[in-house]
């Protein structure tokens, strides 16, 4: 992949090294009533590195939540390969851990419990899983919730408690379908904030963890990501990749973040070609146009 990183020493989110996640011709597929094939996505092709943030951006349609769960392995692609370190899946990818838009907790059990779930399911003995998840949730800024149930909570807090459910898991990449839609403009903006945050700490760097977001909202991606890959719609396939250089935490009010808004607008819309630092992606076949 050819990225517009500048300098010679490469940054933290800087693709480099072997890819964590590799997509490679991946089409998806649904029948339709009436016998036919609705392509969904086309000939996707990406990479996940070590340490990057990756927003997939796009309309309506442009199969952005499909496509990660191919990659999380919760479906199978119709055709092509996605790998886990070099190995194709075969079921459910074990190196992810994902945060649902519609924080997904099960109202019968406390904060801490919901947290425990996957660490439970993974066979962690008890008292492991009691320090991990404390641990996950001080972090993620809810301590002294741990015994409280969803109900009792706002949905900024809900959210909350599906990252620290994700991130206890310690997977080497976080899958995120647009987490932060169903939440009020202000709490959303407090959550990515804490995200930045939390993911260019010191700690987090040392883990080299990555991130996927799928997003249709430009700023959020342009806050928050190293690479921006613009899908178009119906079928999904990758438009555009754009790399965005500023180091986070970025202002918004900046010439240069207002003027990569600007830029995947159009991209998006159709109005322009990817300009320098965006790389346009050739169109796959003619399948599933419409």
């Amino acid at each position: 992949m050819t990225t517009g990183a500048t300098g010679a020493t490469a940054r933290r989110g800087t693709p480099q090294g072997t890819p964590l996640i590799t997509v490679e011709g991946v089409t998806k597929t649904f029948p339709t009533p009436d016998g036919e094939e609705l392509f969904v996505l086309d000939d996707i092709d990406l990479a996940l590195y070590p340490g990057e943030i990756v927003a997939l951006l796009g309309k309506s349609g442009s199969g952005k939540s499909t496509l990660l769960r191919c990659i999380a392995g919760l479906i199978a692609p119709s055709s092509g390969v996605v790998a886990y370190r070099g190995t194709p899946l075969n079921g459910a990818n074990p190196g992810v851990a994902m945060v649902f838009q519609s924080f997904a907790l099960l109202p019968w059990l406390t904060v801490q419990q919901n947290v425990e779930l996957g660490l439970r399911a993974r066979g962690v003995p008890e008292r492991e899983r009691r320090e991990r998840a404390l641990k996950a949730i001080d972090v993620i800024g809810l301590d002294g919730f741990e015994a409280a149930y969803p109900k009792e909570l706002s949905g900024g807090m809900r959210q909350r408690v599906g990252f620290a459910r994700a991130l206890v898991l310690e997977p080497d990449a976080l899958l995120m379908d647009e987490p932060f839609s169903a939440l009020d403009v202000l709490t959303a903006e407090n959550l990515r904030n804490e995200i930045v945050r939390l993911w260019d700490s010191a700690e987090a760097a040392s883990l080299n963890q990555s991130l996927l977001i799928v997003t249709h909202n430009i700023e959020e991606a342009v806050l928050l990501a190293d690479r921006i890959m613009v899908l178009s719609s119906n079928p999904g396939r990758i438009k555009a990749e754009l790399t965005v250089p500023q180091a986070r935490p970025r202002d918004r009010r900046s010439a240069a973040f207002e003027a990569l808004v600007d830029q995947v607008y159009g991209i998006l819309a159709g109005r322009e070609e990817p300009e320098a630092g965006a790389v346009p992606v050739p169109a796959g076949g003619a399948r599933g146009a419409g």
